[in-house]
């Protein structure tokens, strides 16, 4: 027998009030149906749907569109008016959409539940309250929310206008805003909102419906965490079987074998959520079909422009040389990579070639504020492989172009399997884990950096280190979070030059550039990894190597072929002063 888990403060009872926003019609108002049997509690439905006026005498008996159009033409003809199409398909919605609402009413009804309607558009906070006042005279104070409110504006994002978006992000974000300021968070035993699976897997056309329901679910979070005693949900549904899934549009589902949610099946779901502490966020139904549009075979370039500041970066402040802030190459790497996979979507990072670092960004009196990624196709368009020149750059003073990072970057739509190279942990019983690298200077990286746990060999040609990088907060990430590149994890490849820099020449170094690069599988946080050190050139200025990240079988994360860095002893005093000094930076 299964014992329910629900606290007694969550549990619904008959005198709960739930307010629902667009609930008297669609896929919402078949929830609240469900709800009303299950718990038999009270419902206010808030819509756009006026229900003032009496149905018109010439529309009795006629059950679908199409006949209440005709009975309509009919009737119109007879007092002598002439409407427009449009004006008669506007009203006989009207007139069908009231029935819904009633039936809607009836049926909360019929199943034990108790409901009243309230004609208010969720996005005018005024009317909003006003109708909700009455309301509550009649039903009781709301214990509960259900947020189902919905508009699609599906478009090509080229296409969409302002109007276009404020109709969609307004039913989403402005109406749950207008709920809450009628109805306090800490009120309410249940917040439940309707999201979609386009927030979680994305959807051609609805970058505007996206944006609002990945809203509505970091939303669902906070809450969450502000309001323990209240039980919060963020349900990402996929395409019902009804509502606004037309025939037509089922039909291309189906076409598609994207599965529907039945009705009853969906409804059931609401229910094992709100009786389970389970988690905020649920996705329910699979992705959305992605059609894709042929490519056009033009060469395409993307100009993107970040301000970067010390205050949305913390990581920062483990990333100092000589008292300054320096952004690590593995972030403008990260940046130029992420930024690559969001203008091509379905294509992920697979390689760096000529990677060169021609000023690194620091966070003192040189500092620009703002900078900008070029993106540029170099070949034709591939199917399966998209090669860019990628170049950060910043205006000095004066409007002269200031050049920091350029590389080459491959796109694939299938990456690779990862090789395999000959590797095992056993072969190093004589291992050191006394690490005084972050210690003594020979590293200059704080806390989010620090990933080097053992040395397992250090030879004249060779290195290799037992690594694990502790989870970054994302607060602490900033603009450079984890996605499939770590720039945290991959920073430990670049620290592997600089201590075999330092056990052999007693000097410092820091990195110039990188002949080619490969990534394969993204390097884990909280996880043990390795890194292999193979020297390809070594001088007291300069040390050319081939790096490899790899787990304990070998399998290969990324690797690094002829990275290259610069020696100087006189670094090592400034990897020492690895502190902030607010002197140092004009940073805004």
């Amino acid at each position: 027998m299964k014992v329910s888990t629900v606290s007694s403060q969550r549990q619904i009872e008959r005198r709960a009030v739930f307010l629902v926003s667009g609930g008297a019609r669609g896929i919402t108002a078949q929830c609240v149906i469900r709800l009303a049997g299950q718990y038999r509690c009270g419902f206010i439905l808030l819509g756009r749907t006026s229900v003032a006026e009496p149905e018109p005498e010439w529309a009795a008996g006629c059950g679908t569109e199409a006949e209440l159009k005709k009975r309509m033409v009919s009737f119109c003809r007879k007092e002598g008016r002439a409407l427009q199409p449009r004006e008669i398909q506007k009203d006989c919605r009207r007139i069908l959409a009231r029935r819904e609402v009633e039936h809607t009413l009836q049926a909360i009804r019929q199943a034990g539940g108790r409901a009243v309607y309230a004609c208010a558009d969720v996005t005018n906070g005024k009317e909003l309250k006003a109708e909700l006042a009455n309301a509550v005279r009649q039903m009781g104070s709301v214990t509960g929310l259900i947020h189902g409110a919905g508009v699609l504006a599906d478009k090509r994002i080229e296409a969409k206008t302002d109007e276009d978006f404020e109709l969609v992000y307004g039913a989403k974000i402005t109406g749950l805003q207008n709920l809450l300021s009628c109805v306090a968070p800490d009120q309410l035993q249940h917040l439940i909102l309707f999201s979609s699976v386009a927030a979680f897997f994305g959807n051609p056309g609805q970058t505007d419906y996206s944006l609002a329901n990945e809203i509505l679910n970091k939303t669902a979070h906070l809450i969450g965490r502000l309001h323990p005693s209240c039980r919060v949900l963020a349900l990402n549904w996929g395409p019902w079987d009804g509502g606004m899934v037309t025939p037509e549009l089922k039909h291309f589902f189906e076409d598609r074998q994207i599965p529907l949610i039945p009705v009853p099946a969906g409804t059931q779901v609401l229910i094992d959520a709100l009786e389970n502490d389970g988690s905020v966020q649920s996705v329910i139904g699979s992705s959305l079909p992605v059609v894709e549009a042929a490519r056009d075979t033009t060469l395409r370039k993307h100009r993107i422009q970040r301000t970067l500041s010390l205050e949305e970066n913390p990581f920062l402040l483990d990333h100092v040389i000589g008292g300054a802030p320096v952004l690590p190459t593995t972030c403008a790497i990260s940046w130029i990579i992420h930024s690559c996979e969001s203008c091509y979507p379905g294509f992920s990072f697979f390689a760096s070639r000529d990677f060169r670092i021609l000023k690194g960004i620091v966070f003192d009196r040189t500092f620009a504020g703002s900078y900008n990624l070029d993106l540029v196709e170099t070949a034709a368009p591939d199917p399966d492989e998209i090669v860019i020149e990628a170049r950060i750059t910043s205006s000095a003073p004066g409007g002269k172009t200031r050049y920091h990072y350029s590389t080459t970057l491959v796109l694939k739509r299938h990456l690779p399997a990862p090789p395999v190279r000959a590797f095992n942990r056993l072969a190093y019983p004589d291992s050191s884990p006394d690490m005084p690298f972050y210690r003594d200077g020979t590293l200059f990286h704080g806390p989010s950096f620090q990933g080097i746990r053992q040395v397992l060999e250090l030879t004249p040609e060779r290195l290799v280190l037992e690594c694990e990088v502790d989870k970054i907060d994302e607060r602490r990430q900033g603009q450079f979070q984890l996605r499939t590149f770590n720039p945290f994890s991959a920073d430990i490849a670049f620290q592997s030059m600089l201590i075999w820099v330092r056990q052999t020449y007693g000097a410092g170094s820091l990195p110039l550039a990188c002949k080619a690069g490969e990534q394969y599988e993204t390097v884990p946080f909280e996880k043990p990894f390795y890194i292999t050190l193979e020297v390809v050139t070594a001088t007291e200025n300069r040390l050319v190597a081939d790096i490899a990240t790899h787990d304990e079988t070998g399998r290969v994360y990324n690797s690094i072929s002829g990275g290259e860095v610069a020696i100087d002893k006189h670094l090592i005093e400034l990897f020492k002063q690895n502190r902030f000094r607010n002197e140092t930076a004009s940073a805004r």
